[in-house]
């Protein structure tokens, strides 16, 4: 596998595989304008979401953070934040966190433009203008300056047995490269703290502290795919990860600060909340592991596809990226490479985005 890629070298340094100017709305009542300009722009991407009003405390703050953490994503170019102008997520304070990290940056609300119209027509010329001062030149640059993720979901005994171990071994030789790992579910780690403090590194273990201690006050919620997750002793359900030690734990929405390894998002394992965890950890490509073939990507970095399953590989062929019954660690590892160069995966050539974050508690 050759170690170097085609990308773009943000100013701060860091390497991005895709050049997309994202139009975020911070509230429930501004995706619909955002949807609308990014659907003008074959360059934009938009991030609808249901939340950024009538949300509670740590809520807030987590949507908030996600935000800013999508915005400083490696893949993006440049960011146009709109807004309502009464929501608890303010345009202009995400907009202002997002200048201070040194992302290219354009706002605009609802309310203080005159209405929707306007702000459709403003938004657009606010892309535009961000795209225009955007650095498109791709240049050679180091495979080991990515980041990424990775996710098990709608688990089966293939993903465990067939899907995991391929992954996790491709995980090892990301770690060897110096590429930084990022893997969604925190539900191994609440199943099973005394397995999980052992593979964590002593500078991680107040956070893993912190983060159990919280989810023994207010346990994950008891969905199928959690439950399955924690179907097993700690290293038969985390095959995936490989097995580097951990040595971050991130909060949600938050950036990864470690080098190289692995680091564990305090996520769910459902697609859609995980992918936007790892996306705001800073994850340039999505590593899905899926035995009911989810068809759905991400709007700002590119999701391979992984089952093990080999009726679902035969009933959607078109929507899989990689048939672990069949292809090998260097099968994904070209594929991985591939992507990162700028060939598209099964999702991106379908068009299938989802963005979704999750919630600590009820919105009102």
């Amino acid at each position: 596998m050759k170690e170097s890629i085609q990308g773009y070298e943000r100013p701060n340094g860091d390497i991005g595989i895709r050049n997309h100017v994202l139009i975020v709305p911070t509230v429930i009542c501004s995706h619909h304008v955002a949807d609308r300009i990014a659907a003008q722009l074959p360059y934009a991407r938009a991030t609808p979401h249901d939340h950024g009003c009538a949300q509670l405390g740590a809520d807030n703050e987590q949507t908030s953070r996600t935000l800013v953490g999508i915005g400083t994503n490696p893949n993006v170019a440049g960011v146009v934040v709109v807004g309502l102008g009464c929501e608890e997520v303010q345009s202009t304070e995400v907009a202002a966190s997002l200048s201070r990290r040194g992302i290219p940056i354009r706002e605009v609300s609802i309310q203080d433009i005159g209405g929707t119209e306007a702000c459709v027509e403003r938004g657009i010329k606010l892309a535009r203008e961000l795209w225009m001062q955007a650095d498109v030149r791709e240049k050679s640059v180091s495979f080991g300056e990515l980041t990424i993720g990775v996710i098990s979901s709608d688990l089966r005994e293939s993903t465990h047995e067939v899907a995991a171990p391929l992954v996790g071994d491709v995980v090892d030789k990301l770690v060897g490269m110096d590429v930084r790992v990022v893997v969604a579910g925190i539900e191994p780690l609440v199943a099973h703290p005394e397995t999980a403090r052992t593979r964590t590194v002593p500078k991680a273990h107040s956070l893993l502290d912190a983060l159990l201690s919280r989810h023994r006050e207010k346990p994950p919620r008891a969905t199928h795919v959690g439950m399955r997750a924690t179907a097993g002793d700690f290293d038969e359900i985390t095959r995936e990860w490989g097995s580097s030690d951990i040595k971050e734990i991130l909060e949600y929405g938050s950036a990864a600060s470690h080098d190289t390894g692995v680091g564990i998002v305090n996520a769910p394992s459902r697609f859609e909340e995980a992918a936007t965890g790892l996306v705001a950890a800073g994850a340039n490509i999505l590593i899905h592991l899926t035995a009911d073939g989810i068809p759905a990507g991400h709007p700002i970095a590119p999701v391979i596809k992984v089952s093990g399953e080999e009726s679902t590989v035969t009933a959607l062929a078109e929507d899989i990226d990689i048939d672990a019954t069949t292809d090998t660690k260097n099968d994904l590892l070209a594929r991985i490479r591939n992507v990162g160069d700028g060939r598209p995966c099964a999702a991106g050539k379908h068009g299938l985005t989802e963005f979704a974050i999750t919630r600590v508690g009820p919105s009102m």
